[in-house]
């Protein structure tokens, strides 16, 4: 039993190291895609989600897309995520007819799945995906199979984080991999219809 739970270590690390992080050239896409990230017990953005929030922002700004798609319901508390971030993004000038929320996702794969659906609703075909650097490996291995156009942007951490804390994220994310690899990929599968 050891030797499998180190074998599906290895092989999530390895997935991890080699996903990807586009499948496209593209510098200017059809939105920026914010995966989201769970807020405290007041209805507050986490230091990532308001990361990846402020990230999304410059992205836009700079012209990278015109428009951004925040993803994520209450997965974790009573507040939708994505709503918690479309209040960042206003907060931080970008206008409301820019601004796409996706409130149901309860995961990542149903982040990509659901942006993915509103970008087709729309006639949209490309998109930068925003989320921390932590996550964007596990988020490559799932954007990596959806008729989309994509790169990945890491948001860059508002916070310092100790050694210990980052080894415990990257032992979560390695897990979250595991479980992906294993069954997640195979039994929630998203069509974007």
């Amino acid at each position: 039993m050891v030797a499998v739970c180190l074998a599906l270590a290895a092989w999530a690390v390895l997935a991890r190291r080699f996903a990807p992080t586009n499948n496209t050239s593209l510098t200017r896409f059809d939105a920026i895609i914010v995966l989201g990230s769970s807020a405290d017990k007041d209805g507050n953005p986490s230091p990532d989600g308001q990361a990846r929030v402020t990230e999304a922002v410059r992205e836009y700004e700079r012209g990278v897309a015109p428009r951004l798609i925040l993803t994520g319901g209450a997965a974790h508390n009573q507040f939708v995520e994505a709503r918690v971030m479309a209040r960042v993004a206003e907060a931080q000038g970008i206008p409301a007819s820019a601004i796409y929320i996706e409130p149901r996702a309860m995961d990542t794969i149903q982040n990509a799945c659901y942006s993915v659906r509103i970008m087709r609703d729309h006639r949209w075909h490309s998109a930068e995906v925003v989320s921390s650097g932590f996550h964007l490996p596990r988020a490559g291995l799932i954007f990596g199979r959806l008729p989309l156009e994509w790169r990945t942007h890491e948001a860059p951490s508002i916070q310092p984080s100790s050694p210990a804390y980052q080894a415990a994220v990257s032992t979560v994310e390695t897990m979250k991999t595991v479980r992906y690899l294993v069954w997640t990929s195979w039994s929630e599968h998203c069509e974007p219809e």
